[in-house]
């Protein structure tokens, strides 16, 4: 189909979109191609000899490959690097512009859609809050959003869009009493077909993921996957949840709910228990400040939009934090976990207050027989669910399963 540049719009390109593969160059890619371009992601640029070596592959495949890559426009030559004898070696590296997707989170009281490049750059965004999600509106917010950034886009980039992924709890529908939400409006969450009814608003294949566990996998994949390589993730949003990370790959489970932290019990200061999402969520935070008469609804803004809301802040970050060290040392005593790793749908001030508060109240506790973890921020951001729903297109499509890209190089050192 003939772009018209000033007509286009990413819908209309989306109408030649075969779900089950991709717009003119942006295609599912073999599996060599792939491999080859999860090493280059995953460590910034690599050579020819870089590749080989670290894939297996013999010199000659990787020349077909690479130079294929390029002419595809997913690789772009770094500056050459000269060595005290032959040629110099040039380096490749992803190109930015080479892929796109777009990311959609949707949660119990906002939506976040991203348009994310090759390399995770979030390109564009939008936002969304309200009281509870209405599955008609939030089809409605990805239909304007994607109209939206398509004016921004060349007729090229549109092409290259490659698909839509979605993150969001797993039942949505439920805790409809505990978060105050209508339950019928809920219902249709549980009897709709989420994936088809986005397919049908955007056009493009649609990638399903649990909203924490894509949150997880942001961070393994644009945060703190290269420093550590077992971690707990946990991700203070409405609710608690997270994610496990083992051998750098992101360990979901048999039924996905691996690192389901905020179903975690803990003290309840009454002699019984409780989840850990009613003692580390911001809809813990919500009703404190609602109990203390005020308004509330700045929190489910985006996080630089947050009232002061001073001591009462200060004393849930307090809470909060006993009860993440609490459950992070229940975590490292079933995994020897190297590091856990603290985000949230907050500032990054506050999760680093957050992250402080919880290393301390961790080493109050009776470590015994624990090799004590370290307490990380997450690098990834608030919007890290958004832009793990974006990777999961990029994944599925031109990247290899996380098991793959590091099955052969768990004992080499950087």
């Amino acid at each position: 189909m003939k772009i018209d540049k000033d007509t286009q719009t990413l819908s209309d390109v989306s109408k030649v979109v075969d779900p089950s593969g991709g717009a003119n160059q942006v295609r599912v890619r073999a599996y060599n191609e792939r491999l080859v371009m999860s090493l280059v992601r995953r460590h910034q640029e690599l050579s020819k000899a870089d590749i080989a070596r670290r894939s297996g592959l013999s010199a000659q495949t990787v020349s077909v490959i690479m130079r294929a890559l390029e002419a595809d426009g997913l690789l772009i030559r770094g500056a050459p690097v000269r060595g005290r004898v032959g040629q110099p070696s040039i380096p490749m590296r992803l190109n930015p512009e080479g892929v796109l997707s777009l990311g959609l989170k949707i949660g119990r009281r906002s939506a976040d859609l991203v348009l994310m490049d090759f390399v995770g750059n979030v390109r564009r965004k939008a936002y969304k809050s309200y009281p509870y999600p209405k599955l008609d509106d939030i089809l409605e917010f990805v239909r304007r959003g994607i109209s939206d950034f398509s004016r921004h886009l060349t007729g090229q980039q549109l092409e290259r869009i490659c698909g839509l992924g979605v993150a969001m709890p797993g039942e949505i529908w439920s805790w409809a009493e505990t978060v105050g939400t209508p339950f019928e409006e809920m219902q249709k969450w549980r009897d709709a077909d989420i994936a088809s009814l986005l397919h049908a608003a955007s056009g493009l294949p649609v990638f399903l993921q649990n909203d924490a566990t894509a949150a997880c996998a942001a961070e393994l994949v644009f945060g703190l996957g290269s420093r550590h390589a077992d971690f707990a993730y946990f991700f203070v949003g409405m609710f608690a949840g997270g994610g496990v990370v083992l051998n750098h790959m992101l360990y979901p489970g048999k039924s996905g709910n691996a690192g389901a932290f905020g179903s975690m019990p803990i003290p309840d200061g009454s002699g019984g228990t409780r989840q850990l999402i009613e003692g580390a969520s911001i809809l813990v935070l919500e009703k404190m400040v609602e109990g203390a008469g005020r308004d509330a609804s700045s929190i489910w803004n985006p996080p630089d939009e947050w009232d002061d809301f001073g001591p009462i802040l200060d004393q849930w970050i307090e809470m909060s934090a006993r009860n993440l060290a609490l459950a992070s040392l229940a975590a490292c005593s079933v995994i020897d976990f190297e590091a856990i790793v603290i985000e949230g749908g907050f500032s990054a001030a506050i999760k680093r207050k957050l992250v402080d508060a919880t290393r301390r109240s961790f080493e109050q506790l009776d470590l015994k027989g624990i090799s004590r973890p370290v307490f990380e921020e997450a690098l990834v951001g608030s919007g890290a669910r958004a832009s793990g729903a974006a990777s999961l297109p990029l994944f599925a499509r031109y990247l290899t399963d996380q098991a793959v890209l590091f099955k052969d190089m768990l004992g080499e050192q950087e």
